[in-house]
Parts: C-alpha cells; structure tokens; sequence
C-alpha cells in the first residue's frame, strides 16, 4: 500500500479584508451586527500578524442567556486561518455587557488554551448597549 503525504509549506492568508482591530472602539464597531440579537453567539475573529482580520466565525449559538464554548471549538478556526492571534466576541441580548462569573472563567481559560498552542489572545469583547473589553477591565490577565 502507497500512501500519499501532501505537505503544505505555507498557508496562504484568503478573506483579508483590511479591516485593522487594534482599539476597543475599533472592534465594537466591527461586532455591531451582533449587538440586537435575541440569542447569545460566540464568535472568533482571526487576526493575522498585523492585526487584520482574517475571518470571522460563529463558534457557538445559545439560548437568551448563555452559549456554551469550548477551546477545542473556538481555536479550531483560527489555526485553520493560519492565526497569529484572535479576538472573542459574544452578545449579552439583556444589553448590560458586564461580564459574569462563567465570562471570566471562559476567558481565562481561553487565554491559557491560545498560550498553550501559539495563539495570542487579545481580548474578549462583550457585546451589549456598549461593547466591554475584558482586556481593559482587568478582570483577566491577557499577555
């Protein structure tokens, strides 16, 4: 039996669209289509080493109060992009973006996840009335 091995020797970032994410303001504009929804999402957005999104994606769909995530499902993406670095995102559809017990436990354990595999995470955005940067409240402890 002959077995094929393919070797792919760089990853050739597709779906740049220029779109820089450096400020909180920057990124709140940027999730503003998820700001109304009825039901919690989570998504990743794939930055590459300049900051420039990659792509976005939905990693997860809740209920009104609560999406469950998972490292696995929300680093998946991102190494498929060829990432150097991700933004998470979910909606609080009440509006108040403060971040619960469990919104801070997740993000924790992102951070130790990405650092584990490479991936640098920036921030976690809440997204409600106004966008809250998880990074800036210091509540979690990003490189």
């Amino acid at each position: 039996m002959i077995i094929k091995l393919e070797t792919q020797l760089a990853v050739k970032e597709t779906g740049i669209d220029g779109t820089k994410l450096i400020r909180p303001e920057q990124v709140e504009n940027y999730l503003k289509d998820i700001k109304d929804l009825a039901q919690e999402v989570f998504v990743v957005v794939s930055l590459n080493i300049r900051n420039q999104v990659i792509q976005r994606h939905l990693v997860a769909m809740g209920t009104v109060n609560s999406a469950v995530v998972h490292p696995r499902e929300c680093f998946r993406p991102a190494i498929l992009d060829g990432a150097t670095s991700v933004i998470f995102a979910h909606n609080h559809p009440s509006g108040d973006p403060s971040p619960s017990a469990e919104d801070i436990r997740v993000t924790r354990q992102l951070i130790i996840a990405g650092q584990h595999i490479g991936i640098q995470v920036l921030d976690h955005a809440v997204v409600g009335e106004h966008t809250l940067s998880m990074r800036e409240t210091g509540l979690c402890e990003f490189n």
